[in-house]
């Protein structure tokens, strides 16, 4: 793919596009002067192949109702055996509009009200709603953090279970720590859950998005008699920029717990995907893989950009390091800031925006999460204004 590189160097201009990320700064922020460095979605293209299914759709120009498309279950089944040698029937994909929507049908069709759900804290901000607005029960299980590195706590977790304890919520990659969950740590994870028969759901979103030396290994594949009671929820919209088609699916291998799932679809009627999200998704399964690569080849770069400006010039500020996804968890208590003062001196002096580490639980009060699927020279303009901001507060 000639002029790849610069395609991501490529500053898009997306105000005025109804951008989440661009468009909204002072509703979330107070200001339109900050650089959004935020919401998991990236500042680039789609992969070229994607374009062109999309563009042709258009062209044909009609958009009646979609059947779905047979191709389109092997085109994942096909990633899924290329990408992690995980062999799954093509009729185990159930399609969903996005993967909080499906956490929250999951929840709804294989626990009651009042049963209580395990999550790894802190994770992903969804996980607290997809819960508490169901009327379940969240239960904490706090990951440790040794040297700056996610551990599950398994002698809490197991701690933690009572007889009303009937799932487990599982973020891997973990957002917003970036750990790629090992084999041991899953065979662990997994061997408390059947033991205790929770099932488990796996948000499995950032799978695609691995650093130079990382392996993603789906939980479901790791204890065949416990594939039953796993589900797994995967999309290309972190992988390739499609947050907004809405195109996700889960991963049911047990035909039973799958038809059930289906009935509760039924239920919601929302149980068909739009043309383009079905487009969108074969074609990046089929022909975005070169481009995944030089995407992260990109993020690893732009990473030891910010590491390395932090080390040479804001030495209080530590991080820590991704294995996997876009996203960069920077750990801010030397700087001697409460969460609120920290807060207004980002937005204020550094005019930068961040997600705020609190919204992914108290366990996060003292991080900022940074994204760095931007250009080169955003994160450069990022780095020189928290820089301006750090030597002018005498750090």
């Amino acid at each position: 793919m000639s002029g790849l590189k610069e395609q991501f160097n490529e500053v898009i201009n997306r105000t005025g596009t109804n951008s989440l990320k661009w468009d909204m700064l002072n509703e979330r922020f107070g200001s339109d002067e900050i650089l959004p460095l935020w919401v998991a979605d990236m500042d680039f293209r789609a992969p070229e192949p994607v374009l062109k299914a999309l563009k042709d759709k258009i062209d044909h120009g009609i958009f009646g109702y979609p059947a779905h498309a047979k191709s389109l279950d092997l085109a994942v089944q096909s990633w899924l055996k290329r990408r992690y040698d995980w062999k799954v029937d093509e009729n185990a994909f159930v399609y969903t509009l996005g993967v909080v929507p499906a956490l929250s049908y999951l929840i709804q069709t294989f626990t009651e009200p009042g049963d209580e759900i395990i999550i790894q804290t802190p994770v992903y901000y969804p996980f607290y709603d997809v819960i508490e607005k169901n009327n379940r029960t969240i239960i904490r299980n706090p990951l440790k953090m040794e040297d700056l590195r996610f551990e599950m706590d398994f002698e809490q977790l197991e701690a933690s279970i009572s007889s009303q304890t009937k799932m487990l919520l599982l973020c891997h990659p973990h957002n917003p720590g970036g750990r790629v969950w090992k084999r041991d740590e899953l065979e662990k994870l997994v061997s408390i859950c059947k033991k205790h028969n929770i099932y488990i759901v796996s948000d499995e979103i950032h799978a695609d998005l691995l650093y130079k030396g990382q392996k993603h290994i789906p939980i479901a594949s790791i204890d065949e008699e416990m594939k039953d009671r796993i589900f797994t929820c995967l999309a290309p919209s972190k992988t390739f920029n499609l947050a907004g088609m809405q195109a996700s699916y889960v991963v049911i291998e047990d035909a039973k717990k799958r038809l059930e799932f289906k009935k509760h679809l039924a239920l919601t009627f929302t149980g068909m995907n739009n043309s383009f999200a079905e487009v969108a998704m074969e074609a990046a399964y089929k022909g975005g893989e070169e481009w995944l690569q030089h995407l992260m080849d990109y993020i690893e770069d732009n990473y030891k950009l910010v590491v390395d400006t932090l080390s040479k010039s804001m030495p209080k500020i530590k991080w820590m390091q991704p294995e996997g996804t876009y996203l960069l968890w920077l750990d801010f208590s030397e700087l001697g800031m409460t969460p609120s003062e920290r807060k207004t001196w980002l937005i204020e002096e550094a005019k930068v925006g961040f997600n705020h580490g609190s919204m992914f639980g108290e366990e996060g009060s003292q991080f900022e999460r940074m994204n760095l699927a931007c250009s080169a020279s955003t994160i450069k303009e990022a780095m020189q204004r928290l820089q301006n901001a750090y030597e002018q507060k005498g750090l």
